[in-house]
């Protein structure tokens, strides 16, 4: 009798700790994927141009590329 009134009191407790972990999860996911669009943002600018004016997928791929390694390697302004 005690256990069943404890179990139904931590119930809905419970299930607000776990909407809690998944809307920070979900939140976290977000934050990281803008995070990633805004590090891309220069690459594809890169890549547009090259591919504007040499019409190769290849030659844009390639600056796109550059330009993103270039800017894991270069150091960081806090």
């Amino acid at each position: 009798m005690i256990l069943s009134s404890v179990v139904n009191q931590i119930g809905p407790l419970a299930g607000l700790v776990w909407l809690f972990l998944i809307l920070i999860l979900i939140g976290s996911i977000i934050i990281w994927f803008v995070g990633a669009i805004i590090f891309f943002i220069p690459a594809l600018v890169v890549a547009a141009i090259v591919y504007y004016l040499t019409q190769n997928d290849t030659l844009a791929g390639l600056a796109f590329l550059l330009v993103a390694l270039s800017s894991l390697t270069r150091p960081r302004r806090r």
